[in-house]
């Protein structure tokens, strides 16, 4: 396995740190797990940074990748929702993008088509990650206009599906 490919793994495993911290009732618990959060978010960029400029992309990292900021994103998400942090139909909407997307790549996949990913999808995950940042830190301070910043990354998430299904139309075709 290599470095990429672990570093997915570790963050999986920060996500279930940062999970276990937020129900945790230690002291400064929100602080620790935007921390972990922050870091988790982190070695998405540097996995991918790596995988790309050493050539150590695999089937297996095109996969487990794009998964685990998935998990990353909608487990805190859902955490917030059930704090009611953020409204439930907001992270509605990303999930059911994240499952439309994931489902359209394992068609196109089973058809040999690949639909690489678009500037527009990162900058999605990235509002998305600056979305959750905000709403954990939400918890404990008076941010005004956070869902404003959470709504951008809920509309970004809805243009990139639309874009990405868009761009690989073909799959549609028999």
């Amino acid at each position: 396995m290599n470095l990429p490919n672990k570093l997915c793994f570790v963050r999986l495993f920060l996500v279930l740190l940062v999970l276990l911290v937020l129900y945790s009732k230690i002291e400064n618990s929100v602080y620790i797990a935007t921390l972990f959060f922050i870091i988790a978010a982190f070695t998405d960029i540097l996995d991918g940074y790596i995988a790309r400029s050493r050539n150590l992309i695999t089937d297996f990292g095109k996969f487990f990748d794009p998964l685990v900021d998935k998990i990353l994103v909608v487990s805190i998400l859902v955490y917030l929702v059930s704090i009611k942090i953020v409204p439930d139909w907001m992270v509605i909407i990303i999930i059911v993008r994240e499952f439309a997307v994931s489902g359209f790549r394992i068609i196109a996949a089973s058809k040999g088509i690949v639909v690489a990913a678009s500037k527009l999808g990162k900058f999605k995950t990235q509002s998305q990650v600056i979305a959750v940042i905000v709403a954990l830190l939400k918890i404990n301070h008076d941010i005004p206009y956070y869902l404003w910043i959470i709504f951008i990354a809920v509309i970004l998430t809805v243009i990139s599906g639309i874009d990405y299904i868009w761009k690989g139309r073909d799959v549609f075709k028999e």
